[in-house]
């Protein structure tokens, strides 16, 4: 103990000499361990850290399956799971988000709402800060007036404590609050209200119409794969009991921690986990080097202590607390500045990009696995300066005044280590230079429609939602769209079940006739589905390139008729005209729990792909009138002549007066559509891009640190040379050469590490070759550039040096 206290304070009076070197050091160090901490925050509330739920590994998810693909489950089936599940589950509960006209204030808001069995929320134990969960009773038909409201709606409605049993009117009904959520992982969803979910006699009757999530609650000792094997004995009785619609179904269990998060984006956070702990052994290298050199110089110093009786182990230990010093104290200022990364992150993350369950900030285990990376990485960077330190010939050294070991032949250590900096920091770059050229190609892919001039938003009216018939839905909207025609600067606008490249679809199953006419539903392929007015095609610049599109005629009186996209056709319909095609699928009838199966729909068009999933997926769709199967609920383009976002509150103004209580929501420009659905690969970009620059940086750094103090040694080397005749140029090259082949070393060796990121990268990336040469010839050559500007310093400083003075000085 008295030995290290000793080394504790030499090292203090020491650091007191070299303030702007141990600035650096802590500087550099806090970088790589702050990224780590953001990053490490990041991995572990979303992939490590249970679910704040009770009992969370008990929580699975039930899906239907057909042919190895999960999918939602229906009204009929989710009941009969209930009732067979008991051996298994203590609890079994559906659910599923919707859309709800509120009146909050002046205007009625459009905002999403969950709805869920009764026994949802006890199921997942999530708190509530006031009043209580649904009861029972609630879950039947009349008695479902109920809500509860997320903490950040009932702050924005005034944070009244007196809320619970207080009415509010929700799609024209009074319904009844009785609870708020606590505050915390529920604000994180991107629902704000949560209502009883009811099923009709007509719904539990149906086991097609699969739209709902089914989550459950093993009992306790029971295991997924038991519950699987049970599960798939109910799956196989309901095929038989119901061949129509459920033969060749099955059924999944699956956890629910992260089930919704793509393998995708868990990968991508693992990869920038790596990333970030490639750039912290930059950092390490880089201390390691600027510590040498200090030891270096610090061998008249070390001569003497050895001299004075001072033993080998006891100089490793001084340089060595030394580090472990510098490492505990850059874990501090990592941590701080960790947590400001975090932040910057939490405000650029896109919505729901992460599972709402992930809890975001600094916690005990994040601290003490941080503070456990700096103290390692403090002795990692003072390994080679205490070995090295140690080895010193003190009688050489004190003989030689000191400059024993400045030959170019003792530097080798520091020239390895500056070597590896550059083989780490090219996987790096080549990571970043990946997801740039991959976000490049997604930003250039044809996309199928126009987003300039473009605004879309979803409508909600609570006359629809008391009357939903198909005439009384198609007069609305007619009314509505010729309104928002009339406005100056509106050049057309449609309606359509959904927007293109928006977060939402719909699938229906179909067949083509004479092809795959099924008598049972649950045989049929699914395609994207959409209803669409006469207009959208020309609103959103829609190409059709067979046939014709859809006009007034094809209304409620017309023949059914459809056009698919090009890739159904590609797929469905090779080697036969479109035109003379008919498929097969159920009609769906607005305000009706069923639907009118079996219904023909002639294709008359067929249009060029729109990648309404994003830039990545292209699709089988199938589109049909509205007019034919109008919904109370659609979108709405408008195409402008003028910015899109400056007529918002004109658009809106032309609605409310058709119809005063429609709520607008999502109101968005095609444009920011099109950015939301890039952002994640945007920010994947950007992440990689600035973690690849500090570790060019360091690099660099590391590199003219090097030849710095390459150059301070070879003083009288250099001196001799221009005295012999050496001219500057020449001086310049050769030190300059010097950098250039460390550089190279490291690209070699980093060209390795680069092959296999792109190889880990491959999932997220978007249309790049196997081996992307353009992507890593453009990295290789910033690190050589990198290199040639580090070492240019030093250069000219060597051709500088005064040939006679500095000989005389020898």
């Amino acid at each position: 103990m008295e030995g290290l206290l000793q080394n504790l304070r030499y090292s203090f009076r020491t650091w007191r000499d070299d303030r702007g070197l141990i600035l650096t050091i802590l500087l550099t160090m806090a970088l790589g361990i702050g990224a780590n901490t953001a990053i490490f925050t990041m991995v572990n509330g979303t992939l490590l850290a249970p679910l704040p739920y009770s009992q969370p590994d008990q929580l699975v998810n039930v899906w239907s399956e057909f042919q190895g693909q999960r999918s939602t489950v229906s009204a009929g089936d989710f009941d009969e799971w209930k009732r067979q599940s008991a051996k298994t589950f203590s609890d079994l509960n559906a659910s599923g988000t919707d859309n709800f006209n509120v009146a909050t204030g002046d205007r009625p808001e459009f905002l999403n709402g969950l709805e869920a069995t009764t026994g949802y929320y006890a199921m997942l134990g999530s708190p509530l800060s006031l009043g209580r969960s649904f009861l029972p009773e609630e879950g039947q038909p009349g008695k479902e007036h109920v809500v509860i409201l997320t903490n950040r709606l009932w702050r924005r409605l005034g944070a009244d404590a007196n809320v619970v049993g207080k009415t509010m009117q929700v799609n024209g009904d009074p319904y009844r609050v009785v609870g708020v959520m606590a505050a915390g992982t529920a604000d994180r969803y991107s629902w704000e209200l949560m209502v009883p979910l009811v099923f009709s006699p007509e719904q539990l009757s149906n086991h097609e119409a699969r739209y709902w999530l089914v989550t459950g609650r093993l009992k306790s000792g029971a295991t997924i794969g038991r519950a699987q094997a049970d599960m798939g004995l109910v799956a196989a009785m309901e095929a038989r009991a119901n061949p129509r619609t459920n033969q060749g179904w099955g059924i999944r269990i699956e956890p629910f921690k992260n089930d919704f998060l793509p393998r995708e984006r868990q990968w991508t956070l693992w990869l920038l986990l790596s990333a970030v702990g490639l750039m912290l052994l930059i950092a390490c290298v880089n201390v390691a080097n600027l510590l040498l050199a200090k030891g270096i110089a610090r061998q008249r110093e070390v001569a003497i202590r050895g001299a004075l009786g001072a033993q080998p182990a006891s100089i490793f230990a001084q340089f060595l607390t030394e580090s472990v010093m510098l490492g505990v104290l850059s874990g501090l200022f990592g941590m701080a500045a960790g947590l400001a990364m975090l932040h910057g992150l939490i405000a650029v993350i896109p919505p729901e990009v992460l599972p709402a369950e992930a809890d975001l900030r600094l916690n005990i285990p994040v601290l003490l696995v941080m503070l456990a990376t700096a103290t390692l990485a403090g002795v990692l960077v003072g390994g080679a300066p205490a070995w090295y330190a140690s080895r010193i010939d003190a009688a050489a050294v004190l003989k030689k005044g000191g400059r024993t070991g400045m030959g170019v032949a003792h530097n080798w250590l520091r020239r390895c280590l500056v070597v590896s900096e550059f083989a780490l920091a090219l996987p790096l770059l080549a990571g970043a230079g990946l997801a740039v050229h991959s976000l490049w190609n997604l930003n250039h892919t044809d996309l199928g429609v126009r987003t300039d001039h473009i605004l879309g938003c979803y409508l909600d009216s609570v006359p629809l939602e008391k009357n939903p018939s198909p005439a009384n839905v198609n007069s609305y909207y007619r009314r509505i769209l010729s309104s928002i025609e009339m406005v100056p600067g509106v050049s057309r606008a449609c309606a359509m079940t959904y927007l293109p490249l928006d977060i939402f679809h719909a699938e229906m199953p179909f067949s083509v006739a004479g092809k795959e006419e099924y008598s049972n539903t649950s045989m049929r392929t699914n395609a994207d589905f959409e209803s669409v007015t006469p207009g959208c095609f020309q609103t959103f610049g829609i190409r059709i390139l067979k046939g014709r599109g859809f006009t007034d005629r094809d209304n409620e009186y017309g023949s059914k008729v459809a056009m698919v996209n090009e890739v159904f056709a590609n797929r469905f319909l090779r080697g036969v005209d479109p035109l003379r095609q008919q498929v097969i699928m159920d009609q769906m009838i607005s305000g009706s729990p069923k639907n009118v199966p079996g219904v023909r729909w002639q294709i008359v068009g067929v249009f060029h792909t729109v990648k309404s999933r994003g830039s990545r997926e292209e699709n089988p769709e199938i589109d049909v009138p509205f007019w034919q199967v109008g919904w109370s609920v659609a979108g709405v383009g408008v195409r402008t002549a003028e910015d899109p976002a400056h007529m918002v509150k004109s658009i809106t103004a032309a609605v409310n007066a058709v119809d005063p209580q429609a709520a607008l929501a999502l109101t968005r420009t095609m444009t920011q559509v099109h950015d939301q659905v890039l952002a994640n690969d945007r920010l994947t970009a950007i992440l990689f891009g600035s973690f690849a620059g500090v570790a060019l940086l360091l690099a660099a750094v590391g590199i003219y640190g090097v030849m710095a103090f390459s150059v301070t040694q070879r003083s009288h080397e250099i001196a001799l040379r221009m005295a012999l005749g050496a001219t500057r140029n020449r001086i310049v090259g050769l030190v300059v050469k010097e950098g250039l082949l460390l550089a190279c070393a490291g690209l070699t060796f980093g060209l390795i590490g680069a092959f296999f990121t792109e190889r880990a990268m491959q999932s997220i990336l978007f249309s790049l070759a196997p081996v992307d040469l353009s992507t890593f010839a453009a990295v290789g050559l910033l690190l050589v550039m990198s290199a040639l500007l580090a070492s240019c310093l030093p250069a000219f400083k060597a051709a500088s040096v005064e040939a006679m003075q500095t000989l005389r000085s020898e």
